[in-house]
């Protein structure tokens, strides 16, 4: 474990949180969109993520329980960006132009599935996991100066 594996682990989660918080924006943009170029109204999407393990960690903290496969941990790793197709909310709309035209649904515009609220709830924890991560970068630096004083 090196001396700037903290900043490291920080960086890798801070890089997760800002692609978190621009798939949320973008969430959060269409909440209207009724219409896109696949067809049908958008679709929310979200950010999965995994924990980046070293599975060869040759070193091992005392600190950490034995029975601890993995190691410490490296960071976080996005895995990938899903798309939930759940239906949106339908609205009785007949004269939108994307309103269904025939079938049990007609006259029916299908909006996103988009909550704003829950959107922007994700986006107040995108942040605060952010700014988590910058103060461990902080407080990294901070230690490192206070052992460079040191050895003055």
């Amino acid at each position: 474990m090196g001396m700037f594996t903290s900043i490291n682990i920080a960086s890798t989660g801070m890089a997760a949180e800002r692609l978190r918080s621009d798939v949320i924006s973008n969430n959060i943009a269409n909440v209207s969109t009724t219409r896109t170029q696949e067809g049908g109204a958008f679709k929310k999407s979200t950010v999965v993520m995994r924990p980046v393990s070293d599975k060869s960690a040759t070193w091992r903290t005392p600190f950490v329980p034995s029975d601890l496969d993995n190691g410490p941990g490296k960071g976080v790793k996005v895995l990938e960006i899903t798309q939930d197709t759940s239906q949106g909310r339908m609205v009785y709309d007949p004269d939108h132009p994307d309103a269904i035209k025939s079938g049990p649904n007609k006259g029916y515009v299908e909006y996103p599935n988009v909550n704003i609220v829950n959107e922007m709830v994700d986006l107040i924890s995108a942040s605060r996991a952010y700014e988590a991560n910058a103060t461990v970068i902080d407080g990294a630096k901070d230690m490192f100066t206070a052992a460079l004083d040191i050895a003055r």
